[in-house]
């Protein structure tokens, strides 16, 4: 049977054509759902914005761009007039465009859901010893399903295709030696997944959390999979391995609380009256509005053999604020000293005595004289 050429490449053609014109529509179709949508709920924000529709609006925009005309192309591709091969090709194209679209989707829903959750819980107050911990559970388990989403959508994606299905089915019957090959590459790196896990439900540390760690003082911003960040006073940030918190010791200042006692040490001479010092040091601290009225003491913590220790403790509801508190008090307790007892700064003090007289004989003193 001979094929007539001329007669074929007309019918081809068409289909070509049939077949780009069913493509094209289907995506302005979804193109236009798009924006029907988010023209819709911009008019709504306008009106009355709620946190959830400034939310989708927000973070789903760039992935519905996408997402609509590929779900729309999927619903056309029924009616295109190709053969099964091409057909076929068509369809896994669409497909894979589908599944990296949705799970685009997915990712910028569950920011939306972070989104709602911080909008009832908020780092500022002083008392936000539960906040933090919801904040730490929530960062690690945000991490944990975007993972999950990321590495199912690539799954789906690869088993789509029949020659990774054949690679996938050898490689399961040898599944054994692989996992123990595995383990032995990458026992650190699961090392410090179970100790992300650790750290975000027993909660050592937690997000916002005041830690000195080797020498650093600091905030926890960051708790991720495998290290933590941490936000060093003067903007540095200083990145530990996570494991770092299960197996060293650190300080943490708001492990139940995030009140603090500050500490202020002046030293003067022993001449100083002491009650005077602390009568001004109640009056100071007293004024100051840092202060959370729990500790005011000054005390003679120790005596030297030039200078006489004095420790003020003073407290506050958290650490910046005690870190302040210090150094306004420090400061004014010496302008104090100065001001009304200048002589009772440190000093030291040397004795001379005068020269020893030689024993002459009278003979000698006469003569001399």
């Amino acid at each position: 049977m001979k094929l007539n050429l001329p007669e074929l490449l007309p019918d081809q053609a068409e289909a070509v054509l049939h077949t780009l014109a069913l493509v094209a529509g289907g995506l302005a179709v979804g193109l236009l759902i798009k924006f029907v949508v988010f023209r819709v709920l911009r008019a709504y924000n306008k009106r009355e914005t709620t946190l959830l529709s400034h939310s989708v609006a927000k973070h789903l925009n760039h992935a519905s761009t996408f997402f609509f005309p590929v779900l729309t192309l999927l619903f056309v591709l029924p009616l295109v007039p190709l053969s099964p091969k091409h057909l076929g090709i068509l369809e896994r194209v669409a497909v894979t465009a589908f599944v990296v679209t949705f799970a685009w989707g997915l990712v910028k829903t569950v920011d939306v859901i972070e989104d709602l959750i911080k909008q009832h819980y908020q780092l500022d107050g002083d008392n936000n010893l539960q906040v933090r911990k919801l904040f730490t559970q929530l960062q690690f388990v945000r991490k944990l399903v975007v993972s999950i989403i990321i590495f199912v959508a690539m799954a789906l994606i690869l088993m789509s295709f029949a020659t990774v299905r054949r690679i996938g089915t050898g490689l399961l019957t040898s599944a054994g030696i692989a996992s123990v090959i595995v383990g032995f590459a990458a026992q650190r790196s699961i090392a410090n997944l179970l100790a992300g896990f650790q750290i975000a439900f027993t909660q050592p540390i937690r997000i916002d959390d005041v830690l000195v760690v080797e020498g650093e003082w600091g905030r926890v911003e960051e708790i991720t999979f495998t290290y933590v960040v941490l936000r060093i006073w003067d903007e540095r940030r200083l990145v530990l391995p996570i494991n770092y918190f299960i197996e060293k010791p650190f300080q943490n200042w708001t492990r139940t609380a995030s009140q603090l006692i500050g500490t202020v040490f002046i030293y003067t001479d022993y001449t100083l009256p002491v009650d005077e010092v602390r009568a001004e040091l109640k009056r100071l601290v007293e004024k100051n509005p840092l202060w959370d009225k729990r500790v005011c003491v000054l005390q003679v913590t120790d005596s030297k053999e030039r200078t006489m220790e004095l420790r003020a403790l003073m407290s506050a509801s958290n650490s910046s604020r005690a870190f302040d508190l210090r150094c306004e008090i420090r400061e004014q307790l010496v302008a104090f000293i100065q001001t009304n007892y200048p002589d009772s700064l440190p000093k030291t003090r040397t004795t001379m005595d005068a020269p020893e007289q030689p024993f002459l004989p009278s003979g000698a003193v006469a003569e001399a004289s």
